[in-house]
């Protein structure tokens, strides 16, 4: 048997981006940060980096998640206050996508309650929330330009986040450890970009087995009269499901 020769083949890198979804004044919005190196200086770009060599991808993944938004990951649907839900999304190897070298990326989906205003970290220049409508508008014309391949990552993540909240329970990942159906339903709404029927929403979420518990309070900050509040029950597949209404 031939020696591997490790010479024979060209280097290449690997790096972790993360798609961070959050709801904001009612719409859903992801973090960017602006590059503050080339390539790509001066553009906004999903956060990431690369993977250290003593790190797993995973580990990767949660490490930047940590640095840019504080947040510690969580591999289930549920988080506390100070938690966030993470997934792997998809792998993207295009030979051209970073002009430095060939650079493979692991992209990861993470989502959480509202968030407050990022603070930028190494040697990114800003950080903001941006609305996904104006990211990902109905033309290019209407689109926000960003680093790399970030684009198609990131419509990768939001189409992986309006899918999923249809037959699991992942859209409580966007809420407070307690929340109203009202709440619940405005995700709902931020996400898939929509307007719900409040009656028809209150029936199929309470009505769904496993999908909300109640905490046993209620809350009055939505004005009016008292809202029951829940939480996240133990369901992790929705039957039935929560059908995406069309556009």
């Amino acid at each position: 048997m031939s020696r591997y020769d490790p010479s024979a083949f060209p280097p290449f890198a690997v790096t972790v981006d993360l798609v961070v979804l959050t709801v904001r004044e009612h719409e859903l919005c992801a973090l960017l940060v602006r590059r503050g190196e080339p390539p790509f200086q001066g553009y906004w770009a999903l956060p990431g980096g690369f993977v250290r060599p003593d790190e797993g991808l995973g580990e990767a993944a949660s490490r930047e998640l940590a640095e840019e938004t504080g947040l510690r990951a969580h591999s289930t649907a549920g988080q506390t206050a100070a938690g966030a839900h993470l997934e792997q999304l998809a792998t993207y190897g295009h030979p051209q996508r970073d002009p430095r070298m060939r650079v493979v990326s692991v992209a990861h989906l993470a989502l959480a309650p509202d968030l407050p205003t990022p603070k930028p970290g190494g040697d990114a220049r800003g950080a903001r929330w941006a609305p996904v409508s104006e990211l990902l508008g109905p033309g290019p014309a209407d689109r926000e330009p960003l680093a790399f391949d970030h684009a198609l990552i990131l419509a990768d993540g939001v189409e992986r986040a309006r899918s999923k909240i249809e037959y699991s329970a992942l859209a409580t990942a966007f809420c407070a450890e307690e929340f109203t159906v009202g709440e619940l339903r405005r995700v709902y709404e931020a996400v898939w970009g929509v307007v719900l029927d409040p009656r028809n929403f209150h029936r199929k979420v309470t009505g769904t087995p496993g999908f909300l518990v109640p905490s046993g309070g209620t809350t009055t900050r939505q004005g009016g009269r008292p809202a029951q509040l829940f939480r996240a029950g133990g369901a992790t597949v929705l039957n039935p499901p929560m059908l995406r209404p069309e556009s």
